[in-house]
């Protein structure tokens, strides 16, 4: 039977009165890789914060790994990147490697944090204080610092858009070597839903309600999906022709 990570139910969120997630309910379990896509104001990293009792919703329930939110505090658990870096002091005294050591929360094991260095392309920077880098290294050295931690459950909020794309890529590729060899559940928010088929193995397409919940290759069967985004643009989100490949 399937194990939950997380469990919503019923989820209404408001800003000012305004419903910006509307009855929300889905699971993830664990080992699984969810794709979140949606529009622009869609809701996205709302539920995001949510779910780790960053916002409190109006109405509705949350669990994380079996407890109520409310009561959960394993919270080691879990890696979080949110979606802009506005919360990183680049003023902090302290380098690349040490910065991505912290974040583990325990001893790290050395080959672990050179390999997601090599990984994010940043190994080189690894003695260069955090303040001295440009916008897209810093992203890069806190995604590795996530990816350190190797937590059961990461979350990314559109973790790529500082990125070059042959480092977007080998993030990707590691994310989906952790689900797959390591069993560690992903939540990626994205709007490059080209890319979501290729490695995500479910979809959550959000516009303040649920539109789809599933996989992708129900997505890509779905008539009313192709009625709502048209044949070619279902095809491309679900990416179905190049999943043989990886």
């Amino acid at each position: 039977m399937p194990v939950n990570i997380i469990r919503i139910e019923k989820l209404t969120f408001c800003y000012n009165g305004i419903e910006v997630l509307q009855n929300i309910s889905f699971a993830v379990n664990k080992g699984d890789y969810l794709g979140v896509a949606g529009p622009n104001g869609s809701g996205k990293s709302t539920l995001i914060k949510n779910i780790l009792g960053i916002l409190t919703p109006r109405e509705g329930n949350i669990s994380l790994f079996g407890q109520p939110l409310a009561a959960f505090s394993s919270w080691n658990k879990i890696g979080y990147l949110p979606q802009r870096l506005a919360a990183l002091n680049t003023h902090f005294p302290g380098t690349v490697r040490e910065i991505v050591q912290l974040g583990a929360r325990r001893k790290a094991n050395y080959g672990d944090i050179k390999q997601v260095l090599q990984m994010m392309d940043i190994e080189h920077l690894s003695s260069r204080l955090i303040g001295e880098l440009s916008y897209g290294e810093q992203q890069r050295t806190m995604l590795a610092r996530a990816l350190a931690v190797k937590p059961e459950l990461l979350i990314f909020d559109e973790p790529t858009t500082a990125l070059d794309p042959k480092t977007r890529d080998s993030f990707y590729q590691l994310t989906q070597e952790l689900n797959r060899h390591e069993g560690t559940t992903i939540i990626l928010i994205t709007h490059d839903t080209g890319i979501l088929g290729n490695y995500a193995s479910s979809l959550l397409y959000l516009d303040k309600k649920i539109i789809f919940a599933g996989s992708f290759e129900d997505f890509c069967t779905s008539p009313d999906m192709a009625g709502l985004f048209g044949s070619a643009s279902q095809h491309i989100i679900c990416h179905q022709h190049d999943r043989s490949n990886i």
